[in-house]
């Protein structure tokens, strides 16, 4: 075998596993999809709107943070992919029977985009944490994306739709900050049973010369 053919077969070997990472299954699909229907039946119970703002208190949180603690980075954001482009297209999956374009038109415009940033920063969190998930870790990493990344875009979505200055904005989340963290608890709790009994939901991810990596077998 040639020099050339070698440094080929070398670059392979090293790029294959990346490719691996970003192509998607059936199986990766199929469970995304299943995520999407569980955050929006846990929209069915409907909504609670609170403080001066009308911010609702909605179970769907819940759902972005269990999304991206059990299926990761990769998947957990197609699944919220799929659940807002149904929302937007027009099917009332929000809690309180809305959709996404009320939704978008609203004061809480905000916290709706914000599931998407959320669930992959839940789940990328989770992946460097991984193959073994660590409770503590579980829950630091769905109050950083489940609650601080979605305050950070509902409070930007406050000031826009609402009018409301910055520190209204802020003191507008006070309401939902208790509820959001045993929401974070909770979900933690849950996908270290899930991943106890199904191992290998998500690929470990590392940082080695600067570059993320995925560990694979």
């Amino acid at each position: 075998m040639s020099t050339s053919d070698e440094r080929e077969k070398a670059r392979s070997s090293v790029e294959k596993p990346g490719r691996r990472w970003l192509s998607l299954s059936i199986s990766d699909i199929t469970q995304a999809a299943v995520f999407a229907a569980l955050i929006a039946a846990l929209g069915l119970p409907g909504q609670i709107s609170v403080g001066s703002a009308g911010v609702p208190i909605t179970f769907q949180t819940l759902g972005v943070m269990l999304t991206g603690a059990i299926l990761g980075p990769k998947k957990g954001t197609l699944a919220v992919v799929i659940f807002m482009a149904l929302a937007i297209a027009g099917l009332p999956i929000l809690s309180g029977g809305r959709n996404g374009l009320t939704a978008l038109s609203s004061p809480t415009a905000g916290f709706f985009v914000g599931f998407l940033p959320g669930v992959f920063v839940i789940g990328l969190l989770t992946a460097f944490m991984m193959p073994r998930y660590r409770i503590l870790l579980g829950i630091v990493a769905n109050l950083i994306g489940g609650v601080l990344v979605i305050y950070i875009c509902g409070t930007i979505g406050l000031m826009i739709r609402a009018d409301l200055t910055l520190w209204a904005a802020i003191a507008a989340n006070g309401w939902f900050i208790a509820g959001d963290a045993v929401k974070a608890v909770i979900a933690a709790l849950v996908a270290s049973q899930v991943h106890r009994g199904w191992p290998g939901l998500i690929t470990p991810l590392r940082i080695r010369r600067g570059r993320v990596v995925a560990l694979t077998a």
